[in-house]
């Protein structure tokens, strides 16, 4: 989850990833060797850090996924325009009255990178003998298909997903499901540890060919692809860890796709030379950045608190200040252009007084004069974690801890490499975290929020959210096939996590991306940017 000062750089196809209600990413691009001498098919993308995996079910960092995205197709796509699902690896599907059985008709022409044939064996294998294996760590996956009764074969092109409930995004996560090849995955008992999550094979536009750490990861066009073949022939993307440096190169013409922080959108990029080398599209993203508190930690247990923290917080003079005006403030869990958003609901003010109110309310007072708050004996003294490639985090951070000081809380700042940093996350060892979420246009906002995933090793709730009616709403919305009443629930929802603040909401920005005019035909789609259909310019 993550992006707000940003930024991730969103090219896109349509992948299980998009279908995740969150994906862990840095807020900004950020160095490695470079070379400008390139051949004309060849684009450079900067990404801000190595990924963790490349394994595709268990990637859960945006780097991994974008890479992911070309090396892997699914049984389904998405039409970047209608945002409709159309066939992939499936030619076509049928889904039962009952809403429960969805069967795919496979593809016969499509081959593995390394040339063995796609059938049904690969989609059971990946699901019933890797996915279901207890020893496989995917939670926040797994909390998406916990009501599949069974996968199987029912023929060599034919394969079948069994629920035992009703789930209103049953299509889409059998759909979407990451598909892993039998014939190489199969040998290995960890299937963590095997070579595969460095050196993934799949069925995608895009083979895999290198990855050189702190360095590069190179991807090759598939020539035995069965779909329309993409102009571009080499995708290389460069861990460039810093924005400033990564600007830089960019404008040496030694990048050719970066994200833009919105600094250097409004100050650094405005000139007739620039606007001559780079297309500069800015277009709206689903994500939106946060302040997530533990909710298992003795201060933050207390929705007053959380709320408290939150009207300190001076997030409309901070837009003025770091966003230049772009950002929107969020008042809950969903994108806010979604039927499921409630945007009846006003964020909490900035208001001082009433944080000390409801601060006092709490028990937390200055008893013994020293400037801190305390509470029977703990004094108000919490770490305020973040990526070390976030400069957006960092300058809110450090914005926050002024104005926190001022009241009589204390707020140290910790930097984290991004490894490190996921460590923590997942081990819930952190007081304070800021990140931010990417999600579809229709989220299912379990995996992040149902108290079942509170104490779940990796699970996507890893503020240890807890609160029984907002669950219970979540998994009856879960089961509603129509969508005014579900998202009727999900408005219900929307109105107690505001309530409760589990996290402070900050923004929802919009994607500014810069895009080298060696290639052409570069336009947005409501579902971002789709670079297999860039053509290649001569220099």
């Amino acid at each position: 989850m993550y992006q707000a000062g940003p930024k991730k750089v969103t090219l896109g196809r349509f992948s299980y990833w998009h279908l995740m209600t969150v994906v862990l990413v840095v807020f900004v691009l950020g160095a490695c060797d470079v070379n400008r001498s390139v051949a004309p098919d060849h684009i450079r993308i900067a990404i801000a850090s190595d990924p963790s995996t490349l394994n595709p079910m268990t990637a859960s960092d945006g780097y991994a996924h974008m890479v992911n995205n070309y090396v892997f197709d699914t049984l389904i796509d998405q039409d970047k325009d209608t945002l409709a699902y159309i066939p992939a690896l499936a030619e076509r599907w049928e889904i039962s009255d009952d809403k429960k059985i969805y069967t795919f008709y496979l593809r016969k022409d499509v081959t593995w990178h390394d040339g063995q044939p796609f059938t049904a064996e690969d989609v059971v294998y990946s699901y019933n003998d890797v996915f279901m294996n207890p020893e496989f760590n995917a939670p926040a996956l797994k909390s998406y298909y916990q009501d599949v009764k069974r996968v199987y074969k029912v023929d060599e092109y034919t394969v079948r997903f069994e629920y035992d409930k009703v789930y209103f995004r049953g299509l889409i996560m059998c759909g979407a499901f990451p598909i892993v090849p039998k014939h190489i995955v199969s040998p290995y008992k960890d299937f963590d540890a095997s070579p595969f999550s460095r050196h993934p094979v799949g069925t995608g536009p895009y083979q895999f060919k290198e990855w050189v750490t702190n360095g590069h990861i190179v991807l090759e066009r598939n020539e035995a692809y069965w779909g329309p073949k993409p102009a571009i022939r080499v995708i290389e993307f460069k861990v460039v860890s810093d924005t400033a440096i990564g600007l830089q190169i960019l404008k040496k013409g030694e990048l050719d796709v970066m994200g833009l922080t919105t600094i250097q959108w409004a100050r650094q990029t405005s000139s007739q030379k620039f606007a001559d080398m780079f297309h500069v599209l800015k277009y709206p993203s689903t994500g939106y950045s946060y302040i997530g508190w533990n909710n298992k930690h003795p201060i933050f247990q207390d929705p007053r608190v959380r709320q408290a923290m939150t009207q300190l917080l001076n997030r409309k003079k901070i837009n003025e200040k770091i966003n230049f005006g772009l950002g929107e403030i969020v008042t809950g869990p969903f994108f806010v252009g979604s039927k499921q958003y409630d945007s009846t609901i006003e964020p909490h003010e900035y208001n001082i007084a009433q944080a000390k109110a409801l601060l006092k309310a709490a028990g937390w007072r200055d008893s013994d004069g020293d400037g801190i708050l305390d509470k029977e004996g703990k004094r108000f003294s919490f770490t305020y974690l973040f990526p070390s490639g976030s400069k957006f985090a960092e300058r809110v951070g450090t914005i926050y801890k002024e104005a926190l000081q001022r009241v009589g809380i204390e707020m140290n700042m910790s930097r984290l490499e991004w490894a490190a940093f996921l460590d923590k996350l997942y081990n819930r060892d952190f007081d304070v975290v800021t990140l931010a979420c990417t999600m579809p246009f229709e989220a299912d906002p379990y995996q992040v929020w149902d108290m079942s995933q509170a104490n779940i090793k990796s699970s996507s709730n890893y503020i240890s959210y807890v609160n029984v009616e907002a669950s219970k709403l979540m998994r009856e919305a879960r089961e509603e096939f129509d969508e005014e009443k579900r998202n009727v629930k999900y408005r219900l929802f929307h109105k107690i996590i505001h309530e409760e603040q589990p996290y402070t909401f900050l923004y929802n920005q919009p994607n500014i991306i810069a895009v080298s005019k060696r290639f052409g035909n570069v336009k947005t789609h409501p579902a971002g940017l789709e670079l297999r259909e860039w053509t290649v310019r001569n220099r």
